[in-house]
């Protein structure tokens, strides 16, 4: 539920929504079972509701097919509705142990800084190719601690917007980006295109009721 939640919204405005949510509706069952107007209202200020249907989707899944328990199989948990690759690696790592690599935006940057690398973190191609990097070193003891510990250093250290905070972060000795001055042009992201507004003329025909 947090990870859904976190998607695209910060860890402040989750925290009340989560409690409230693990309060009214504190099993699968009881999601799975759940209305959707109660869902909506459960849901109502986190903004992209598709998030809150896949939710009660995954639970009714959890039901049909691994009888109410939440599956621990990377893959199982990736053919889940709403959850892609990074929330599946999350999961699996933070609550399973498994050494599976969480690749979000705070991650793809951290990494393309350290390895000054300059694919494109929009394709998934580089997500993938980052995905494959981490798995290599990944720590079998402790991935739940590695994925957050990057994900932190993502959030707090080696932020989006404004310099990078080189001087506090754990990896200074190694990032090439810091080396060689090119944290300002790293990561490379390619602009979303401009939206194409067109005119339409709609006839709405009505006959009878």
């Amino acid at each position: 539920i947090s990870e859904i939640m976190l998607q695209q919204t910060r860890v402040e405005a989750v925290k009340g929504y989560y409690d409230r949510f693990l309060k009214a509706l504190p099993s699968v069952t009881a999601l799975a079972n759940a209305e959707d107007e109660q869902l909506h209202k459960l849901w109502e200020g986190l903004g992209y509701y598709s998030r809150v249907r896949n939710l009660k989707k995954a639970a009714r899944g959890i039901m049909e097919k691994h009888g109410g328990q939440f599956p621990r199989r990377y893959e199982d948990i990736l053919a889940l509705p709403g959850i892609g690759t990074y929330t599946a690696g999350a999961i699996c790592s933070i609550c399973y142990d498994e050494p599976t690599p969480a690749v979000d935006g705070n991650v793809l940057r951290v990494i393309s800084r350290v390895i000054e690398s300059r694919n494109d973190i929009a394709k998934d191609s580089t997500k993938k190719e980052m995905e494959e990097l981490l798995l290599r070193v990944i720590p079998e003891d402790k991935p739940g601690e590695f994925n957050q510990a990057l994900m932190e250093v993502g959030a707090t250290v080696c932020i989006p917007r404004g310099e990078p905070l080189c001087g506090e972060c754990p990896f200074n000795s190694l990032c090439l980006s810091r080396r060689r001055g090119t944290t300002g042009e790293i990561p490379v992201k390619t602009a979303a295109k401009a939206r194409r507004i067109e005119e339409r003329t709609v006839f709405l025909i009505h006959d009878g009721e």
